[in-house]
């Protein structure tokens, strides 16, 4: 499979265990590979440079019947889009933290949407983030298991 980034792969970005098990067919057509191969390039990768690690992710792009099989997904996704990845650095061993990342878009990436799934005030257990070429909202939220789901961050 061709690379979205130098350190992202299609495959990487479409993995998903519940495709697999559920026999679901992940691949993206063209346009949504063309909004990953933006993603890789405007959020991937210049994290992936920055903290010279590899970069987890724990979620990329869902099929829209992936995403119906994937509890708690909106139908709106981003991810059905192919422009958000959810990324998890914590127990990877790199020394890059979930915080450090969700710190370091923040500050200096263009992203649409950046969300601080649960976790503590300390670290979110991952980042989501997604991206789209024009009008992005630059949102940044944190996710919670109680209502309102998502509050501003």
């Amino acid at each position: 499979m061709p690379n979205l980034s130098p350190h992202l792969t299609l495959a990487e970005a479409t993995a998903s265990d519940t495709a697999k098990r559920l026999g679901i067919d992940n691949t993206p057509p063209p346009e949504h590979v063309a909004n990953l191969m933006a993603l890789a390039n405007a959020i991937f990768e210049p994290l992936r440079l920055h903290f010279d690690a590899p970069i987890h992710v724990s979620s990329g792009y869902r099929s829209k019947a992936l995403n119906a099989a994937t509890p708690g997904s909106s139908t709106t996704s981003q991810h059905s889009l192919g422009q958000a990845l959810d990324l998890d650095q914590d127990g990877k061993g790199t020394g890059v933290t979930n915080r450090m990342v969700f710190d370091y878009i923040r500050a200096n990436l263009p992203f649409d949407q950046l969300i601080w799934e649960f976790g503590d005030d300390a670290n979110p257990d991952w980042v989501h983030v997604s991206y789209r070429k024009q009008k992005r909202r630059g949102q940044v939220l944190r996710a919670f298991r109680t209502e309102p789901k998502y509050r501003p961050l």
